[in-house]
C-alpha cells in the first residue's frame, strides 16, 4: 500500500510566532518528516497541488473537476466552467480585502434567490449554479471561449488584498463586463439590502476562477481517492478512482483500505486556520491531525503496514514534499524536531 497525503499549511507562516508554536508536541509528524526525504519547490494553492497529483498540469480545469465532485448539483458534462464563488469586497486603507463565504454565513436561501437573479440577468452567458452556499459556478453558454485563463483559486487571495479580479486579455473582455454588471446586480439585490440592513456583509462580488472542462476520463495514478473535498473527489471521479469520503483517522482508513493500491487522502482542516490568521485553531487542529492521522501513519510505516508514504504540504515556504518508506522509519538516529524549529529552518532557507 502507498499512501500520498495531501496537508495544506502544515507548517504555521510565520516562524516567530511563540504562542502558536510554543511546545506544541507532535512527536508523530516530527518522526515522520525527519526519518523522510524532504524537496521543496515553487509554492502552489492546495487546488493546484491536487490537480497535479492527478497530471492535470496547469492552468488545469479546476472548476471542472470541482462540479464533477458535488454530492448534488449540475453534472459537468462537455461544458466549459468557472467556479463563480460569492465574496464580499471591502476597502481597506486604499485595497481591496476579499472576505470568502466562509466568513459570510450565507444562507441556501440567499444563494438561490441570488443566483436565479444572476441568471434572468444573463441570459444569454451562460448559467450560474450553487451546490452549496459557498461554491458557486457559471456554465458557460456554447460558444463562449476565455483562451488562457489565470486566475489564483479563491483560497490563495481569502483575508488578502486584491489587485484585479480577471486578466487583461481580449478574451475575457465580455467577462469582465459581465462581473461589473453582476456586482450591479448584487448591489441592488433584496437579499444584500437585507443583510446591510442587519449589519451583516454583503456579498458584492463573484470570485471567477478555475476556468476549463471536464478532463477525458482514463486511468490515474490513484485507486482511491479519500477526501471530502469536491475537488478531490472530481479529479478522482475523473481518473476513475475509487471515491470514499474522509475516515475519522488513519485507523479506520488503513482497515478500509485495500492493501495493495495507491491512496491520496487530502487533509485540509488547516488550510482555513492559516487563512485568517488564527493560531489557536491552528494548534488544535494539528493536534487532532496528529493524533487521528500522523502518529498511527507513522506508526503503520515503520511496522511495513504501509510501504511508501509521500506528504505533500502547499505552505508559504514553497510546496514541501516529504517522502518515506519502512526502512527510513528505523532510522533512529534521525530525531524529529519542533514544528517550531522546522519553520525557522525553513524561514532561513527561504530565498
Amino acid at each position: 500500500m502507498q499512501i500520498t497525503l495531501v496537508v495544506p499549511e502544515i507548517v504555521w507562516p510565520e516562524p516567530d510566532d511563540h504562542e502558536t508554536l510554543a511546545e506544541l508536541a507532535v512527536p508523530g509528524l516530527a518522526t515522520l518528516l525527519a526519518r523522510s526525504r524532504m524537496h521543496r519547490s515553487p509554492a502552489q494553492s492546495l487546488e493546484a497541488a491536487v490537480g497535479d497529483a492527478f497530471g492535470y498540469g496547469e492552468p488545469a480545469a479546476l472548476a471542472a473537476c470541482r462540479v464533477h465532485g458535488e454530492e448534488s448539483g449540475p453534472a459537468a458534462g462537455c461544458a466549459l466552467w468557472l467556479c463563480a464563488d460569492p465574496v464580499h469586497l471591502r476597502l481597506h486603507q486604499e485595497r481591496l480585502i476579499l472576505a470568502d463565504a466562509a466568513t459570510l454565513e450565507i444562507d441556501v436561501n440567499e444563494a438561490q434567490a441570488i443566483v436565479d437573479a444572476l441568471n434572468r440577468h444573463f441570459p444569454d452567458a451562460g448559467r450560474f449554479h450553487f451546490a452549496s452556499s459557498d461554491r458557486w459556478y457559471l456554465e458557460l453558454a456554447a460558444g463562449r471561449e476565455l483562451g488562457r485563463f489565470e486566475v489564483p483559486p479563491l483560497s490563495t487571495v481569502a483575508g488578502r488584498s486584491v489587485v484585479r479580479q480577471l486578466p487583461e486579455t481580449a478574451e475575457a473582455r465580455w467577462l469582465r463586463r459581465l462581473l461589473n454588471e453582476a456586482q450591479m446586480v448584487l448591489h441592488e439585490h433584496p437579499v444584500n439590502r437585507q443583510r446591510d440592513d442587519a449589519g451583516r456583509a454583503t456579498i458584492n462580488s463573484l470570485w471567477l476562477w478555475g476556468a476549463g472542462r471536464l478532463p477525458t476520463a482514463g486511468a490515474g495514478p490513484f485507486t482511491d481517492v479519500w477526501s471530502d473535498l469536491a475537488l478531490a473527489r472530481g479529479c478522482g471521479r475523473a481518473a476513475g478512482s475509487q471515491v470514499r469520503s474522509l475516515p475519522d483517522g488513519a485507523t479506520a482508513l488503513l482497515a478500509q483500505a485495500t492493501r495493495g493500491g495507491e491512496h491520496l487522502v487530502v487533509l485540509d482542516g488547516l488550510q482555513s486556520c492559516v487563512q485568517y490568521e488564527d493560531g489557536a485553531a491552528y494548534r488544535a487542529t494539528l493536534l487532532a491531525l496528529e493524533e487521528r492521522w500522523f502518529a498511527p501513519l507513522q506508526q503503520a510505516l515503520a511496522s511495513g503496514r504501509i510501504r511508501r508514504l509521500c506528504l505533500q504540504a502547499p505552505t508559504a515556504y514553497g510546496m514541501l514534499s516529504w517522502e518515506s518508506d519502512a526502512r527510513a522509519q528505523w532510522r533512529l538516529w534521525r530525531r524529529g524536531q519542533t514544528l517550531a524549529a522546522t519553520a525557522r529552518d525553513l524561514a532561513a532557507a527561504t530565498p
